[in-house]
C-alpha cells in the first residue's frame, strides 16, 4: 500500500512526507556547509544557523559531521528554506536574471573583440574602468584566437567586465554620494 501525502483523518502530511521534507532540509544545509564563508553571508542566514554552518566546516571526523549535518537540517525547519534556496541558485547562475546577466556581458564581450570602440562605450557607463588593461586584453585576446592558443584573456575581459557591472556606475555613484550626505 503507498502512503499518501496526507492522511486522511488529521489532515496533516504523513510520516513518509515529513521525513522526506527533513531529509531535503538536511541536504540543503549540507549545499550550504560546502559554500566558501564570502558566499554565506551573501544568503543572509539567521545567525544560529550561520554559526552551525561555520562549525560544520570546521569538523572532518565523519560521524560528528554528520550529527552536525542532522542538526542544521533541524535548525532549517525553523527558517523559510524559499529564500535559501533563491540564493543559492543565484550563486549557481542558475535564476533567470544571472542567465540573463552572463549573456549580457558574453555579448558586451564579443562586441568588444569586433571594435575597439565598445571601450568608449565601458568608460562612459564604468568610470573606475582601466581602459588600457582592456585594450591590452583585448588585443591579446586577438593574438590568441588568431594563434589557436587557450583563451586566456579572452575570459580574463569577461572576468573584468562581471567586476565592473557589479559596481555602481557614474550616475548611480552619484546618487548614492547624494543619498549619503543627507
Amino acid at each position: 500500500m503507498q502512503d499518501e501525502d496526507f492522511t486522511e483523518d488529521t489532515g496533516r502530511p504523513s510520516k513518509t512526507k515529513q521525513k522526506e521534507v527533513m531529509h531535503e532540509l538536511r541536504d540543503l544545509g549540507g549545499e550550504l556547509v560546502e559554500l566558501p564563508v564570502s558566499q554565506l553571508k551573501r544568503l543572509d542566514l539567521p545567525e544560529n544557523l550561520l554559526v552551525a554552518i561555520r562549525d560544520c566546516q570546521k569538523i572532518t571526523a565523519h560521524g560528528a559531521r554528520r550529527r552536525q549535518l542532522q542538526y542544521i537540517g533541524k535548525l532549517m525547519r525553523s527558517v523559510d528554506d524559499e529564500p535559501i534556496r533563491a540564493g543559492l541558485a543565484r550563486l549557481r547562475g542558475e535564476s533567470a536574471a544571472e542567465i540573463a546577466r552572463m549573456h549580457r556581458l558574453e555579448r558586451f564581450r564579443v562586441r568588444l573583440l569586433e571594435d575597439e570602440g565598445v571601450l568608449g562605450e565601458i568608460a562612459a557607463q564604468w568610470s573606475a574602468a582601466d581602459l588600457q588593461h582592456l585594450r591590452q586584453l583585448r588585443r591579446n585576446a586577438l593574438k590568441e584566437k588568431e594563434l589557436g592558443k587557450p583563451p586566456k584573456n579572452f575570459r580574463a575581459i569577461f572576468q573584468i567586465l562581471k567586476e565592473l557591472e557589479g559596481m555602481p556606475d557614474a550616475a548611480e555613484a552619484d546618487v548614492l554620494e547624494e543619498s549619503g550626505d543627507e
